[in-house]
């Protein structure tokens, strides 16, 4: 084991343990005579979010079989505990990324351009609900919903519109989107080599994660095992043709806004990973060749030290997993690169100014754990898309931490400390049992058709409602410190001028493209969606230069693969 702390000579003669051991008899006897919390929150004192036990007290001994060179080494280093890179923040600051989307493509674009003015590093697209789940906008499904969680992005026309001023190959852009991801990617293609920048120039990442979909989200359309061959075709195209693209954005974030526990989070999240990475070698593909542009999406929530070691822990996982298991050679392959978004499911409506000191605290929390790209929410999120104002608090907040807190002066502050070893430890623990029950499955897929997700997401969130009932765990505002007048704030409203006038805009790209020329592309795509050895993104590209829509493209697809049912889990 190695030495984790040099004691200092004892100066009356006694050891050095002794000494240790009567200070520590002291400090028990002080603590037995301390008043015991009571009353509302006193239940949490305990525990974590994730109901991990927690001691008053964290001592070398907690770190008993701890070693430096196998659990922590150096940043940079495998197995990457301490960050990725060797200097961290002090060779270069995150990615401050602020989500962005809302109404019809121009309207979303003069946010960008606002964004981008006041300082944001890279761009990342919200779509709306009939986007995410594969309609256009005058379809009935899409009534009431056009533009109002998201940009309404119907064809090519809406996503040469989106973009429009902004050089594609001068910045990176996020798309969170995943049912329909191979169909955006395409229009993104698309879009780019009009401005004449070539794929090959385009960096970002588009998240296609469509087994967390499964688990949490709900925004799918095809079922898991042919939407597994869309994601492999994917990686494989961005492999060859789009080497600067990040082929998956492996979302945990999603599943902890379904009400899992950070432990969940952090053990289904990479499970998923690692499922997609066993499909991509299982297709033929060497796992160092698509391996380094995998990519993660994490949740920062509320209980600060705990987000911190699910970050480290995630990347010595992920570390240990690519290197041993799956045999990766190429140390890029080994490293865990994360995007990290604020908990939405942490935001309030009541008293919504509080969620600006929320953020500040989960940003400060994806920091210290080591993150590459920062998305702090806006306080009024949970009310309404956020007004620009509301936006700019939020940026700001990233700006403050980066530029005067000086918390990025030094790599992984918080390492060697006896509790955050000692948490960091137990959450991959814990994330270990995770994976021995997924294998008892068979594999992610299956343990998605049993149901056992959502099980146990679905009893973590009943178990946190309990707790947040019974005043166990306090939420300001909302269990504990009400106020009964609440001051109204300025929100953003979505009209339904906007659903109008994008379902008239979809119609005109039907009536002024060549239809014959449509017709044959779907044509070709739905005989590609039949022959397993034929990549189905040059065959999207295609339809999308046509001008078919995504959901005529998508309807093309399901005739060949059908959509998905859930089965109801009790």
């Amino acid at each position: 084991m190695a030495k984790l702390i040099d004691r200092p000579a004892s100066t009356d003669g006694a050891k050095p343990d002794q000494d240790f051991s009567t200070e520590r008899q002291r400090w028990e006897s002080a603590s037995a005579r301390g008043k015991q919390r009571k009353g509302p929150g006193s239940g949490a004192v305990d525990r974590t979010i994730s109901d991990i036990p927690l001691k008053a007290l964290y001592e070398p001994q907690d770190l008993e079989n701890f070693d430096l060179a196998r659990d922590l080494s150096y940043p940079g280093q495998y197995p990457f505990t301490r960050g990725i890179h060797p200097n961290m923040y002090r060779d270069r600051l995150w990615t401050m990324r602020q989500f962005a989307g809302f109404g019809n493509a121009k309207q979303t674009n003069e946010r960008y351009h606002f964004l981008l003015a006041h300082g944001q590093h890279g761009l990342s697209v919200a779509f709306d609900m009939p986007t995410l789940m594969g309609y256009d906008s005058d379809a009935g499904q899409a009534r009431g919903e056009v533009g109002k969680c998201g940009v309404a992005i119907d064809s090519l026309a809406d996503m040469e519109q989106l973009f429009d001023g902004i050089d594609m190959a001068d910045i990176t852009t996020s798309m969170t989107i995943n049912g329909p991801a191979s169909i955006a990617l395409a229009q993104y293609v698309a879009a780019a080599e009009k401005k004449g920048i070539p794929r090959k120039a385009l960096g970002g990442t588009i998240q296609a994660d469509i087994l967390k979909e499964y688990i949490a989200q709900k925004e799918w359309i095809f079922p898991p095992r042919p939407h597994m061959r869309i994601i492999v075709d994917m990686m494989r195209f961005c492999r060859d043709e789009m080497p600067k693209w990040n082929t998956i954005s492996i979302s945990g974030y999603h599943i902890r806004e379904a009400g899992s526990t950070a432990v969940q989070e952090l053990a289904f999240t990479l499970a998923d990973g690692f499922a997609y990475v066993e499909a991509g070698i299982k297709a033929g593909m060497d796992v160092d060749s698509f391996a380094p542009r995998l990519s993660y999406f994490f949740n920062s929530h509320i209980d600060f030290f705990e987000e911190i070691c699910k970050f480290r822990a995630a990347r010595r996982i992920y570390a240990r997993h690519m290197r041993e298991k799956y045999g990766a050679k190429d140390p890029r392959s080994w490293q865990l690169r994360f995007h990290t978004q604020t908990a939405g499911c942490s935001a309030t409506a009541q008293q919504p100014e509080n969620n600006i000191v929320r953020v500040a605290y989960e940003a400060l929390a994806a920091v210290l754990g080591g993150t590459q790209s920062l998305h702090t929410n806006s306080m009024d999120e949970v009310l309404a898309l956020p007004t620009e104002k509301s936006v700019e608090i939020a940026l700001r907040t990233q700006q403050i931490l980066a530029y005067e807190t000086n918390v990025t002066n030094v790599v992984d502050p918080l390492g060697g400390s006896y509790f955050i070893e000692s948490l960091t430890d137990e959450m991959e623990r814990e994330a270990e049992q995770y994976f021995d029950q997924i294998e008892q499955y068979g594999g992610v897929i299956e343990a998605i058709e049993a149901g056992f997700f959502q099980r146990e997401i679905a009893d973590a969130s009943y178990r946190y409602a309990r707790s947040l009932e019974t005043k166990d765990r306090i939420i300001v505002g909302v269990n504990h410190f009400q106020k009964e007048a609440e001051r109204e704030i300025d929100l953003l409203r979505i009209g339904e001028d906007i659903e109008r006038g994008q379902a008239n805009a979809v119609q005109s790209v039907r009536e002024s493209r060549d239809q014959a020329k449509v017709d044959a592309t779907l044509a070709r795509l739905k005989t590609a969606c039949d022959d397993p050895n034929d990549n189905l993104m040059p065959h999207l590209i295609d339809c999308v230069n046509a001008y078919a829509t995504e959901g005529e493209i998508v309807e093309a697809m399901v005739e060949v693969y059908g959509r998905y049912t859930e089965r109801a889990v009790f």
